[in-house]
């Protein structure tokens, strides 16, 4: 098996409980996650079946599309509503106030995480010092917002749609943006509807998935690891050159331009990943057999 499930996963569920529950279901042990999802989040999330767990690396780096929603007047310990209130105010401001503060934080931008969160510092996840009350210095990290769009909301409830890069907390974000306006924020919300190439619309539900191994029609829910590189062009090998790509020979592409692309074989299975420059191809990852 080698095939990617978007689910969309439900709300109360961590990452790691969706793949436990489809390694079991599928019988299959190597089942993997790319883009962690908080447990009162909702929405895509790509889970990497058999040899598709290959291309997690990556995957990881793939940009996300978010709908949170933002209050303001509230700061908590983990930046959202499922944390301990540290402040509140009242709090009323208009769309077009919010909307001159959210252009701020378009483009490259500087996040400190949140104590919150899984990252180690120390040989430790953060959340573990956070739930013995230590909070710790963490450097900031690079990000990129490529857009945040006002979608509806007044006085201190709105909702926004944020278009990131990997590593960007939108937790933190709604955080940093209730500390601009002054009152404080946090993310009620969250439900991330595009990761790489999968969108929302591409999503099954969880029971759903669960149902199709269960009747053993799970071609109809997951899609081929292949999918993940949509954005990359396809070539198709001929059989000299698909044999020297599989036993690790040099493998030269004549007149090809420079670039990566998705590479087949003559009978249109999906090789690789690959690179070429100046005729030579280089592997980034390898794909073929089990």
């Amino acid at each position: 098996m080698k095939c990617v499930a978007i689910i969309d996963k439900p709300a109360g569920w961590t990452s790691h409980d969706v793949v436990a529950k489809l390694r079991v279901a599928l019988k299959v042990k190597r089942v993997g996650h790319s883009g962690t999802l908080d447990p009162m989040a909702t929405g895509v999330l790509p889970v990497f079946i058999g040899g598709a767990t290959k291309a997690v690396e990556l995957f990881e780096s793939a940009d996300k599309e978010y709908i949170a929603g933002l209050r303001l007047g509230l700061v908590t310990d983990t930046q959202d509503i499922t944390g301990t209130a540290l402040r509140e105010c009242e709090a009323s401001v208009s769309a077009e106030e919010l909307s001159q503060v959210l252009s701020c934080f378009i483009g490259a931008q500087k996040q400190i995480p949140p104590m919150f969160s899984a990252i180690k510092i120390g040989g430790k996840k953060l959340y573990e010092l956070a739930r013995q009350g230590v909070v710790v210095e963490r450097p900031a990290r690079d990000i990129f917002i490529a857009g945040i769009e006002l979608l509806e909301g007044g006085g201190n409830e709105f909702l926004l749609k944020v278009n990131c890069s990997k590593g960007t907390y939108i937790r933190t974000l709604c955080h940093d943006i209730g500390a601009m306006i002054g009152c404080g924020g946090t993310m009620s919300s969250l439900r991330r509807t595009r990761a790489g190439a999968f969108a929302i619309d591409m999503a099954h539900k969880l029971d759903d998935v669960l149902g199709a191994a269960a009747s053993g029609s799970i071609d109809s829910v997951v899609v081929p690891i292949d999918s993940v590189f949509s954005e990359y062009q396809a070539v198709t090998l001929g059989d000299a050159d698909t044999r020297r790509c599989i036993n690790g020979a040099p493998c030269y592409i004549q007149g090809s331009p420079d670039g990566v692309f998705r590479f087949y074989g003559p009978d249109k299975e999906f090789l690789l990943l690959g690179e070429i420059k100046g005729g030579a191809l280089s592997v980034i990852k390898s794909f073929y057999g089990r």
